[in-house]
């Protein structure tokens, strides 16, 4: 029960794979983020601010050791994670994840335990998100040839990064920018010589996203041909499956490659007076 990573691993049953790298990205966030970590004897809490809205407190993730369950250390945890946010100036709580570097889009509703903690504490459920799992290998398919102008790139410099990054601020927002620029994995699409799609996974370790077309490029069918670029790196990595991750389009993705609906988060959120 020593180190934060360890108490993740060992209390995170359904994530104990990727609970370290999970704890070294939320310690790794945007420079501009205040986060702070606070530990217990077998417990851990790590609990940020909203960049968009610094009133707005996120508990990004909530992990008590088996050894040291039923001894009220979530409560106490969750008491002084609001402790903190209180003393930040934050008025509001959410158990929601909070972008860029986030763990979960919210509580996965297998862990039952942190749900029944966050609403015995007065927290209300306010929304519902999901992910889509993909197996992996994708299974190949014969595609048309691209339309004369459009080409598909890996961004394997600093550069071509920096690049992406500046296209997905520009057409959604820093959020995307900064996971562009933190991928394990980076792809982009061009016309005419004009970055005008991308997509990436392990900005969030092991899942797939961000990734976006923009309206000029809608139809080309770039986007499939992204996506499935990002899921052969992720298979050649060794996954066997990836969770899409906080999923909007699920058509596109079923069509696509098959994924399913599967994880389901619950978000929550309560005032701090």
């Amino acid at each position: 029960m020593t180190g934060p990573r360890e108490i993740a691993r060992a209390a995170l049953t359904f994530d104990a794979a990727e609970a370290p790298a999970l704890v070294d990205r939320l310690m790794s966030p945007p420079a501009t983020r205040r986060w702070k970590a606070l530990t217990t004897d077998g417990g851990l809490v790590m609990v940020s601010l909203s960049e968009r809205d610094p009133t707005i407190g996120h508990i990004d993730l909530l992990a008590v050791h088996p050894d040291a369950q039923g001894k009220g250390r979530g409560r106490e945890l969750v008491a002084a994670a609001e402790t903190w946010l209180r003393a930040e100036g934050a008025t509001q709580a959410r158990f929601a994840g909070n972008p860029p570097a986030y763990a979960w889009p919210g509580i996965d509703v297998r862990y039952t335990a942190a749900a029944c903690l966050a609403e015995s504490a007065g927290y209300e459920r306010y929304h519902v998100a999901w992910n889509m799992t993909a197996r992996l290998p994708v299974a190949a398919e014969a595609e048309p040839p691209l339309r004369p102008g459009v080409e598909l790139h890996t961004a394997a410099s600093g550069e071509d990064r920096a690049r992406v990054a500046a296209f997905a601020e520009r057409e959604w927002n820093a959020n995307w920018a900064w996971e562009a620029a933190n991928a394990t994995g980076l792809h982009y699409a061009t016309l005419d010589g004009e970055i005008v799609a991308f997509a990436a996974w392990g900005a969030r370790p092991l899942w797939f996203g961000p990734m976006g077309t923009a309206p000029a490029a809608r139809g080309l069918g770039v986007g499939g041909r992204l996506l499935r670029r990002c899921l052969a790196d992720q298979h050649a990595a060794g996954l066997t499956e990836t969770q899409i991750g906080w999923v909007g389009p699920l058509r596109f993705y079923s069509r696509a490659v098959g994924a399913r609906a599967e994880r389901v988060f619950w978000l929550y959120r309560r005032d701090l007076r």
